[in-house]
């Protein structure tokens, strides 16, 4: 039997504390557990009901969510890991199970467990308790695996180099219908970086309308100031602009907020937070992996 996810944190621990320091491969690791648990060719096919990802892979790939949440694990670049001096401290005691348990101890892992009120465990979890009704339950579920990939997305863009980021910020605008439709529709962004414009884009396909683009790829914790704000203002008239937005991987102190409201809402804001729900809506560093109809009885048809 294929074991939890929980039932694979202390051996993916293990694993990772055996490298020695150096970074370990999501799939080495995969395939390590894979021998550790005796698991069958069978059990290592095994995949979910949409058919696109291992049963194996599923679990340990929410083992390392879990850990790296915690900060146990440490994500140095794609699908690679390296483990933590907390990770180490962890493994001091063998008889220690890590487990969701064993993790609350850590402030990470409740405010990650609480996010927007979300304490959900699972769904057999729910249904076991008799909590919610099941269509509650997948929907709770649903919204949880989009709240971590929303952290998710957000980590791995703090983390990419300024041309990725811009590319990005290209691949986005162009998704959500600006830029219009020609063939310089991917260079709608350029790299104007004169008077604190980052980039311009057509709003409309004829590029009558523009909006003028300020983006700062910082990290948690370095928010934008009413400075920055009012800066971007200006620089907005130099361009007798209309509109303009700025986007941020952090986040905006309160002045800044009101700052832009102040203004008039020509600038509107974007911080970290919405910028990885806007490229998970608009499957930019995601995609659809399978999509579910909840359907319920036609209650006219009946009638009828």
């Amino acid at each position: 039997m294929i074991p939890n996810y929980q039932q694979f944190m202390r051996p993916f621990l293990e694993i990772a504390q055996a490298a020695n320091g150096n970074e370990v491969k999501l799939r080495d690791v995969i395939n390590e557990l894979a021998v550790k648990f005796n698991l069958s060719e069978e059990e290592k096919a095994e995949t979910l009901p949409s058919g696109n990802q291992s049963v194996l892979d599923n679990r340990v790939g929410w083992a390392r969510t879990y850990l790296s949440k915690v900060g146990l694990l440490e994500v140095t670049r794609r699908a690679h890991f390296v483990i933590t001096e907390r990770g180490i401290n962890a493994l001091q005691d063998i008889g220690v199970v890590i487990d969701n348990k064993y993790l609350k101890q850590f402030d990470e892992f409740i405010a990650f467990k609480e996010q927007k009120n979300d304490t959900i465990e699972t769904i057999s979890d729910l249904e076991v308790t008799d909590e919610v009704t099941p269509d509650e339950a997948l929907r709770a579920a649903y919204k949880k695996i989009n709240d971590t990939l929303t952290e998710d997305i957000l980590n791995r863009t703090r983390k990419v180099t300024p041309d990725f980021f811009e590319d990005l910020l290209i691949k986005l605008l162009l998704a959500m219908g600006y830029g219009g439709t020609g063939e310089g529709a991917a260079h709608a962004l350029g790299k104007s970086g004169d008077n604190g414009i980052d980039g311009v884009i057509d709003q409309d396909p004829l590029g009558v309308d523009q909006i003028y683009i300020q983006a700062k790829r910082y990290a948690q914790g370095n928010n934008i100031g009413s400075g920055d704000i009012r800066d971007f203002f200006g620089a907005l008239n130099l361009k007798k602009a209309q509109k303009g937005i700025f986007i941020t991987t952090s986040d905006f102190t309160p002045s800044a907020s009101q700052t832009a409201k102040d203004l008039g809402m020509r600038i509107v804001l974007i911080n970290g937070a919405e910028l990885a729900k806007l490229m998970l809506r608009y499957n930019i560093g995601s995609r659809d992996e399978q999509v579910l109809h909840l359907k319920k009885i036609d209650e006219e048809f009946f009638e009828s």
